[in-house]
């Protein structure tokens, strides 16, 4: 398998399973397919959340770690997601949710590990576009809980993806961050202050 998942830290993991475990936290958290999931659960395929701040007109990008997110399974399928961030008080359970990007995320992985080059997954997320990929990393063996998106790293936007953005279709960076600077970088009209 050409995926090399990094392991979560381990107090978000914890956090997560406490929450799985705690029947208020997870009825509060409304989700239908997490409530009615059949047999026991387990969070699995942890992957570093980052988001992408900025592009410079330069193509230069800025990163943060914004959480963990965790699969939460059920037999042969995910139901949901698990969020975990880092607080002043150490790494804390963030929310359970469902929705279009959990399969999405499945099928972009089930992709990935078809692929010849071995690589390191994490996801992406673009505020400005209302828009998560998973990001492919190079280097499989690198701090998944850092970095920048390299020119040979790969994007695989999740559906659903931005209009005119093909979703899961595998995009090299050097492809995709032009896309992105053009979209995020606010147009200026002629005559508007600058």
């Amino acid at each position: 398998m050409p995926l090399h998942v990094p392991p979560a830290p381990a107090p978000a993991l914890r956090s997560v399973l406490t929450a799985l475990s705690s029947p208020t936290a997870v009825r509060e958290a409304r989700t239908p397919s997490l409530l009615g999931a059949p047999g026991p659960v387990s969070p699995e395929l942890p992957l570093p959340v980052h988001v992408l701040d900025h592009v410079t007109a330069e193509g230069g990008t800025a990163t943060r770690l914004a959480g963990w997110r965790f699969l939460i399974r059920t037999g042969d399928r995910a139901v949901a997601a698990a969020d975990s961030v880092l607080t002043a008080d150490g790494w804390t359970f963030s929310r359970f949710f469902e929705g279009p990007y959990i399969p999405s995320t499945e099928l972009a992985l089930r992709q990935a590990e078809a692929m010849a080059q071995p690589y390191q997954p994490r996801l992406l997320s673009v505020p400005g576009l209302y828009m998560l990929a998973l990001w492919l990393h190079g280097d499989p063996t690198a701090d998944a809980t850092g970095g920048r998106p390299a020119a040979t790293d790969l994007l695989v936007p999740l559906a659903p993806a931005p209009p005119g953005i093909a979703a899961h279709r595998p995009h090299r960076v050097t492809e995709l961050l032009p896309v992105l600077t053009h979209r995020v970088t606010p147009t200026r009209l002629l005559g508007s202050p600058a």
